[in-house]
């Protein structure tokens, strides 16, 4: 929407991570203080780590207003009564802006500038929602295919295979009823790229499902989203009703013939879900077993008709590829993977949060580019790619290039988009053991490679990282990996040993340390380390000795005190006792011999 027509008013980042950092308590206070000014709703830019963010739209200039908390809300309330000058030091530093700016969005392009739960926002210039589909429209469906292939665009869900061959499928497969699905099942931890849009953007994912639709003969689309969403179900619903109210849902849209219709469908939150086969399964109220292919879901889909399921940045993407030319989305990229990629920053980095680059950046450019960093200035080790289907990529290979191929030859793939940076503090054993762990339980259970071979992987690697690990056990490990590859029945079993095959190809000597000198090279598992005094700084004032819950620190008041590392369980208690910084963390078993 224009400034022009814009009103006088302030608009609040009100995505999840907004709501989470307090954005609606900030918002009951504006609307106390101010009753009589317009407040509204904005999703988040992408910038997490700033929430929760307040844009005061105010003499036809927007002020950008960041980590507001009751103490700056209070402030800017005075600004807005005339009560006291611009409060400068809570604007957005030009270094954050800077970092939207270099950023390319076509995903997140309006997502924390137009209000997710008004459509005249997502219609007017200068966004002009919905011209993709009214362009689509005045072409066949075979030319809006083309178009598509033109753009090279690859599903964003992980596999990354050409979406118009799907869409070309699934159009010349035989069936009455045809359907288009949009997998906003998001279980990756670390991952919130598909919640992020929906909340955000959502009429940008409906536009793209209907141009999908048209492309390949549906007269109905799904949306497939996880529960655990309900802003991004909440706005959904808003936008459905909001486009069927304006003529972009229902009989004849935009008088063209074309009759299409959405409804909406709550996942129960089963990793496997995210494996199209069992969504299929799942969204015909059956259990979500993943199942052999062929057939494929574009030939006996949902319902046995023919289907076709994209997830949620996919779509996306339509809109942009429909109103400016697919040529114009491969002019970004590389010459194998097109167009831009959504990223979802967390872990030990400065600047959480989403970005959207250009497939060709290297994993340098984001993490020390967009992202800031590293937190606390700690020194890089590593960054995890594609959730615990993906691999662990170490810092040797940083400036390895962001494409579909670059990540596959590093052992990790590109994923729905999520990137855990992990510093030196990191043990590589424990996050193996934390992704097979996660894998392990969210596991169908319908193969017995992946539903036993990920288990035992599990218990070697839990043995390992509490001292118990035994010669053999990393031969182990890549044995039973190698296994689960090949005789799981779905992607997600073939990938699940690809956090730990990547951690002992590049850190092997991690595991080695854990398992012939009981020792956690960075120090984080809690069997094998404890905490040791150092007496030049003790002072014997006993505090410390008071709070430990297993008496493993010993001595007498007035005198320096020692703990016993075979007692010490790592709780930390000690440390927060201590006022002299005299404790420090060292390896259990060699100092205690």
């Amino acid at each position: 929407m224009n400034n022009e027509n814009l009103p006088m008013g302030i608009y609040i980042g009100k995505g999840s991570c907004g709501i989470a950092a307090g954005a609606g308590k900030i918002e009951s206070l504006l609307k106390k203080e101010l009753p009589s000014i317009f407040i509204g709703t904005k999703g988040c830019i992408g910038s997490c780590y700033l929430e929760p963010v307040i844009e005061v739209f105010r003499h036809r200039e927007f002020f950008t207003f960041v980590q507001v908390d009751k103490e700056k809300a209070l402030e800017i309330i005075k600004w807005l009564k005339g009560e006291r000058d611009l409060p400068q030091e809570y604007l957005i530093l030009d270094e954050d802006e800077k970092n939207l700016k270099t950023q390319h969005r076509i995903a997140l392009k309006n997502c924390g500038v137009i209000d997710p739960e008004d459509i005249d926002w997502y219609t007017s210039p200068p966004t002009d929602g919905y011209q993709g589909l009214k362009n689509a429209l005045k072409m066949t469906p075979q030319e809006v295919i083309d178009e598509i292939k033109i753009s090279g665009l690859k599903g964003r869900g992980g596999a990354g295979f050409p979406t118009y061959f799907k869409w070309q499928a699934t159009r010349d497969s035989k069936g009455e009823n045809k359907y288009i699905i949009c997998n906003a099942d998001e279980g990756d931890p670390g991952a919130f790229m598909d919640r992020a849009i929906l909340e955000g953007d959502p009429h940008v994912v409906l536009e793209g499902m209907m141009i999908a639709g048209y492309a390949i003969g549906a007269a109905h689309g799904i949306f497939y989203v996880r529960a655990e969403y309900p802003l991004a179900i909440k706005r959904l619903e808003i936008a459905m009703r909001q486009a069927a109210e304006k003529g972009y849902l229902g009989k004849n849209i935009l008088s063209s013939g074309f009759d299409f219709t959405l409804s909406l469908k709550e996942g129960a939150g089963a990793f496997v879900c995210g494996e199209e086969t069992a969504l299929i399964a799942s969204l015909e109220g059956e259990r979500g077993y993943p199942r052999l292919k062929p057939p494929f879901p574009a030939e006996k889909g949902v319902f046995n008709s023919p289907s076709n399921i994209n997830n949620v940045e996919t779509l996306a993407n339509v809109p942009f590829i429909l109103r400016e030319g697919g040529s114009k989305f491969a002019e970004l990229g590389t010459a194998d993977s097109k167009g831009t990629k959504v990223f979802a920053l967390t872990g030990k980095i400065k600047k959480g949060g989403l970005v959207e680059i250009p497939m060709g950046s290297t994993l340098r450019d984001v993490i020390f580019g967009v992202g800031g960093g590293m937190k606390g200035n700690a020194k890089f080790k590593a960054v995890q790619m594609g959730g615990p289907s993906g691999g662990c990529i170490p810092a040797e290979l940083l400036d390895t290039i962001i494409d579909y191929a670059s990540l596959a030859k590093t052992g990790a793939i590109m994923g729905s988009g999520g990137m855990v940076v992990m510093d030196e503090n990191t043990c590589m054993v424990d996050m193996a053991r934390f992704f097979l762990d996660f894998t392990c339980k969210e596991s169908c259970g319908k193969c017995t490679h992946c539903r036993v071979g990920t288990k035992r992987m599990s218990e070697i690697l839990t043995r390992i990282s509490e001292g118990d690990g035994i010669e053999g056990d990393i031969e182990k490990l890549e044995e039973l990996a190698e296994q689960i590859k090949e005789g799981a029945l779905c992607g997600l079993g073939q990938t699940a040993p690809n956090p730990v095959l990547t951690t002992i190809k590049y850190f092997r000597n991690e595991y080695q340390d854990h398992i012939k000198h009981k020792k956690c090279t960075a120090k984080s598992c809690k069997p094998l380390i404890a905490y040791f005094i150092d007496k030049a700084k003790c002072k014997g004032c006993d505090p410390c000795r008071r709070v430990c819950p297993f008496n493993a620190i010993e001595g007498k008041i007035g005198s320096p005190y020692q703990t016993n590392p075979l007692k010490c369980t790592a709780c930390g208690k000690c440390v927060a006792a201590c006022r002299f910084g005299a404790f420090y963390i060292s390896d259990k078993f060699e100092k205690s011999k």
